[in-house]
Protein backbone atom coordinates (compact mmCIF):
# COMPACT_ATOMS: atom_id res chain seq x y z
CA UNK A 1 0.00 0.00 0.00
CA UNK A 2 2.68 2.55 0.84
CA UNK A 3 4.72 1.64 -2.74
CA UNK A 4 1.18 2.15 -4.29
CA UNK A 5 0.96 5.71 -2.61
CA UNK A 6 4.27 6.71 -3.46
CA UNK A 7 3.69 6.09 -6.95
CA UNK A 8 0.77 8.22 -6.69
CA UNK A 9 2.28 10.74 -5.15
CA UNK A 10 5.12 10.95 -8.03
CA UNK A 11 2.72 10.79 -10.92
CA UNK A 12 0.66 14.02 -9.75
CA UNK A 13 3.67 16.11 -8.74
CA UNK A 14 5.04 15.27 -12.53
CA UNK A 15 1.71 15.92 -14.05
CA UNK A 16 1.57 19.54 -11.85
CA UNK A 17 5.35 20.25 -13.57
CA UNK A 18 3.76 19.61 -16.96
CA UNK A 19 0.62 21.22 -16.25
CA UNK A 20 2.85 24.29 -15.21
CA UNK A 21 5.17 24.50 -18.02
CA UNK A 22 1.83 23.97 -20.68
CA UNK A 23 0.42 27.23 -18.76
CA UNK A 24 3.81 28.99 -18.80
CA UNK A 25 4.01 27.84 -22.60
CA UNK A 26 0.56 29.56 -23.07
CA UNK A 27 1.25 32.67 -21.22
CA UNK A 28 4.07 33.35 -23.73
CA UNK A 29 1.81 32.31 -26.55
CA UNK A 30 -0.64 35.25 -25.22
CA UNK A 31 2.10 37.53 -24.57
CA UNK A 32 3.58 37.57 -28.39
CA UNK A 33 -0.35 37.65 -30.03
CA UNK A 34 -1.01 41.06 -27.73
CA UNK A 35 3.07 42.30 -28.85
CA UNK A 36 1.27 41.54 -32.48
CA UNK A 37 -1.75 42.79 -32.19
CA UNK A 38 -0.27 46.04 -30.53
CA UNK A 39 1.61 46.26 -33.88
CA UNK A 40 -0.92 46.31 -36.11
CA UNK A 41 -2.98 48.61 -34.35
CA UNK A 42 -0.41 50.76 -34.34
CA UNK A 43 0.84 50.46 -37.92
CA UNK A 44 -3.19 51.21 -38.59
CA UNK A 45 -2.96 54.59 -36.61
CA UNK A 46 0.02 56.01 -38.32
CA UNK A 47 -1.71 55.11 -41.77
CA UNK A 48 -4.44 57.23 -40.94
Amino acid sequence: MKKLLTVLSLTMFLATLAACSTVEGVGKDLKSLGGSIEKEASKDDKAK
